[in-house]
């Protein structure tokens, strides 16, 4: 695949208001330590049902180029998860492609963590791309000209260690052919990355998402645009620390499969063929239903609601909600039953 976003941690430092996902908060003791066992005990079952290859090719003669694997949280330098699951879970990654077309790793961090001891360490994990995606007016300490002084520091240090900036990117696509260790810094503005803001967790609950019916986020990177077509430019899946995998990083309502209990192409070629996957794989939602009785002006009543405050909302991702809820769910629920069926018999065969 071209990239894989592989959250491998809830744990964070902080609790920002724009996030997109609840889960991603600072735990203490019980809490913490129960957030921090999942990574623990998945990340190991997640790497070996990753693809045998994780590369892909930008046409059908062009060469075979190494894909990503962004690894993040989260905040993944914290204490409680850098030794314990990022580096081994970077290790493994270098490992396991190593002689198979090769992998960049991507860590993600919002940046004030980072210190120069971290960077030796990651660098010597396998460290492709260092990605700086908290600077932006949503992380607290990094509003407005107050993360310059952070931003003149992370530069110089990233340069004294030989890392290359390659534009604004979080994900990597900015470094396409660069094989030197590399680094980027962005964060949630208006004309970057999430642009009107998800309509998920945090961000959600403080009604800070303007998109409208317009803002197609499946039909863009990160979304559920080319999640089927692995081998090939756009391809991208996201995983969450326990194994389940998503078609796009804001997440249907529903998971795909769980890479805890069998390979991820699997899951991906079980779903090539139907109707409401290949929508998606399209970057179309509002057509997942027309094979299940929902045309597109029903899709398109389902993606009207009000936000918690109360004010009229319309975008495709309430829809696609809706849809997986009604419709979708049980679907994807009787394909992993058929697949984990077939694995058991070939294991016993």
């Amino acid at each position: 695949m071209e990239s894989i976003y592989y959250v491998i941690s809830w744990l964070c430092h902080r609790n920002c208001l724009h996030c997109y996902d609840t889960r991603f908060r600072p735990y203490v003791r019980d809490a913490r330590d129960a957030v921090v066992g999942v990574a623990v005990a998945s990340h190991a079952k997640i790497i070996a049902n990753l693809p045998d290859r994780m590369t892909y090719r930008e046409t059908d003669e062009g060469p075979e180029l190494p894909g990503r694997v962004i690894l993040s949280g989260g905040e993944v330098l914290l204490d409680p998860i850098r030794e314990p699951v990022l580096y081994p879970v970077m290790d493994m990654l270098c490992d396991r492609y190593a002689d198979a077309g090769g992998v960049r790793v991507v860590v993600q961090t919002t940046g004030d963590l980072v210190t120069e001891q971290i960077l030796d360490e990651l660098l010597e994990h396998g460290l492709w791309q260092i990605s700086i995606t908290g600077m932006d007016d949503f992380h607290a300490g990094h509003e407005g000209e107050r993360r310059l002084p952070l931003v003149e520091h992370l530069t110089g240090m990233f340069e004294a260690a030989d890392l290359v900036p390659t534009g604004r990117r979080h994900d990597g696509t900015d470094g396409r052919g660069t094989s030197a260790p590399v680094y980027s810094m962005m964060g949630a503005n208006p004309e970057e990355w999430i642009g009107a803001i998800w309509p998920r967790g945090r961000a959600w609950d403080n009604e800070l998402s303007s998109a409208t019916l317009e803002d197609n986020f499946c039909n863009r990177w990160s979304g559920g645009l080319n999640f089927l077509n692995h081998g090939r430019i756009g391809s991208e899946v996201s995983i969450e620390p326990g194994g389940n995998v998503y078609p796009c990083c804001l997440k249907t309502k529903a998971p795909l499969g769980n890479l805890t209990e069998e390979p991820l192409i699997d899951i991906l070629d079980s779903l090539k063929g139907h109707p409401a996957f290949e929508a998606l794989n399209d970057g179309a939602p509002e057509r997942v239903g027309l094979a299940f009785g929902w045309d597109e002006e029903t899709f398109i009543r389902a993606s009207e609601t009000t936000t918690p405050g109360g004010a009229p909302y319309r975008n495709l991702c309430i829809g696609c909600d809706r849809f997986h809820e009604q419709v979708l769910g049980p679907l994807i629920e009787g394909l992993r039953q058929e697949r984990l069926a077939r694995r058991a018999a070939g294991a016993a065969a």
